[in-house]
């Protein structure tokens, strides 16, 4: 179970992420969008509890500056998140690839956001 701080984080990342939507779901009200990486569908509970596997994901990590500004932070599958760290974090700063998947990242965040109500 995700422990309060990641709720929180989850649930105000929902909050400012126009794919996802509060609807009805096996008879609750949830928040339902979709994965920063794969656009695979994600739950979470009206508290932020996730009802499948999404993670908070830092589009750039923690360990390379990266805070936990809204804009910063993404809903990911725990697959997505895990392979993009595996890919990712032993490269360097600078490379190339990690740029371009930070820049892709960020683009698609932007494009989604929406302000909070």
């Amino acid at each position: 179970m995700a422990n309060a701080r990641t709720r929180r984080l989850l649930l105000a990342i929902a909050q400012t992420d126009a794919t996802f939507e509060r609807l009805e779901w096996r008879g609750r009200s949830v928040w339902q969008g979709k994965c920063i990486h794969c656009d695979r569908k994600h739950q979470l509970a009206a508290d932020g509890t996730p009802l499948s596997r999404a993670t908070v994901e830092h589009i750039v990590p923690q360990h390379r500056g990266g805070t936990d500004d809204l804009h910063n932070l993404a809903i990911a599958c725990a697959r997505c998140n895990h392979l993009k760290g595996a890919r990712q974090d032993r490269r360097r700063a600078d490379d190339p690839s990690y740029v371009a998947m930070v820049e892709r990242l960020q683009v698609r965040r932007r494009g989604r956001w929406r302000e909070p109500e």
